[in-house]
């Protein structure tokens, strides 16, 4: 039946185009696909909650499909962009995300757009689900005037509305995604701070600082330890006393999740969402995830752990093959859609290449440009004493 649809759908979009009409054709006919599904996802651990999220999760075919595009999209622009750095275009910093798709995915999908998000230097995929473009992304990285951040910014430091950076000192971004939740409570607007750090982060002081004022001033912000299992070339287990990282906010509450399953994040994330807005305060989520690359660039990846160990890892928990085979095994879409949806993020992904090399690179005029939000015109010395620039804002 499926495959006679397709036939018929094929055709009539050949004859639509050869007589030039503008006939509004769908690519198939869906009516025997699954419109939604209902799965069962694996236990959250819990810390000082008498409940956690639930332990099922219902995804339309709209939502799967929407999930299967955005982290196909992030694991091809972070190979793109491995290619590029091994060509010396993309240069400095560059920390890849491959792996953890399902955690940026996972999360927006348990929160709105109009909440705030802040994270560290792996910021490439959450640049792109908080609204910024492959285009944008990829000329950033190469250093051009069309990116996100005019070419200033690089790898690590790039913003959207309501994102804000990639941010590149190791755990300064969690108290100033507290700032931000302290601005969301100040203004009752109902909005919530999403807070991200990494395990190699969690040791550093200013995050208990940041546990202690938000509990105290019971601000809506969800700290989020995206535990890939290694800080740069340091197993967990050699550099915390204790690997329980969603029991280290103590009188916070805390969760353990599975990471690298989109569903299971998105469902802890709308549970921690609820938490903050109802003004319990502040909650901790601990994502158990895994990066394929190494901690950036300059780190083959492969001298901490085993070949083997990354290849387990792909085979046995990748979040894209996961959410494929849920889709494809509960009939909410078909091998052939998929593979179309792949084609397009690879020719997206090409086009926003391609882009990041032609695109020009910022004149030096602009170097100055907007250091201060809304100032006058100012004159800054540049890089001798008989140099001067122009900052506008």
């Amino acid at each position: 039946m499926r495959k006679m649809l397709t036939i018929i759908s094929n055709v009539l979009r050949g004859s639509a185009s050869r007589n030039g009409a503008r006939v509004v054709v769908s690519a198939r006919t869906y009516a025997d696909f699954t419109p939604q599904a209902t799965f069962d996802i694996k236990k959250c651990d819990v810390h000082k909650l008498e409940e956690g999220p639930p332990l099922q999760a219902t995804l339309t075919r709209e939502e799967g499909l929407q999930y299967y595009r955005t982290m196909q999209t992030i694991r091809r622009m972070e190979l793109k962009a491995d290619q590029l750095y091994k060509q010396k275009i993309i240069r400095g910093f560059c920390h890849l995300y491959d792996g953890q798709e399902a955690c940026a995915v996972g999360i927006e999908g348990g929160i709105n757009l109009s909440d705030h998000l802040i994270t560290a230097y792996r910021a490439h995929g959450y640049t792109l689900t908080r609204g910024g473009t492959v285009r944008e992304i990829m000329a950033e990285l190469t250093g051009r005037r069309g990116g996100i951040a005019k070419g200033k910014g690089g790898s690590m430091h790039m913003y959207t509305k309501h994102f804000y950076g990639g941010n590149g000192i190791v755990g300064a971004q969690v108290p100033l995604g507290a700032g931000v939740a302290l601005a969301c409570k100040y203004q009752g607007n109902n909005e919530l701070c999403v807070c991200l750090y990494g395990d190699g982060a969690a040791n550093q002081g200013q995050i208990f600082e940041t546990y202690n004022m938000a509990s105290l001033w019971k601000l809506p912000c969800i700290f989020i330890c995206e535990n890939n299992k290694y800080g740069m070339g340091t197993s967990v287990e050699r550099a915390s006393a204790s690997t329980d990282y969603y029991k280290r906010g103590d009188f916070i509450p805390g969760l353990r999740v599975d990471g690298m399953d989109v569903l299971c994040v998105r469902e802890a994330t709308k549970f921690a969402a609820d938490h903050c807005r109802s003004g319990k305060g502040p909650i901790l989520m601990e994502l158990q995830t895994y990066r394929y690359h190494g901690h950036s660039m300059s780190d083959p990846g492969v001298s901490y752990r085993t070949r083997e160990e990354i290849q387990e890892v792909r085979s046995k928990s990748d979040p894209i093959s996961l959410l494929k085979d849920r889709m494809l095994s509960n009939n909410m879409a078909s091998v052939e859609e998929l593979k179309e949806i792949d084609v397009e993020v690879r020719k997206e992904i090409e086009d926003g290449a391609q882009f990041s090399t032609t695109d020009p690179e910022p004149p030096l005029d602009d170097l100055c440009n907007h250091i201060f939000y809304n100032n006058p015109p100012l004159e800054v010395r540049g890089t001798n004493p008989w140099t001067k620039l122009k900052s506008v804002s």
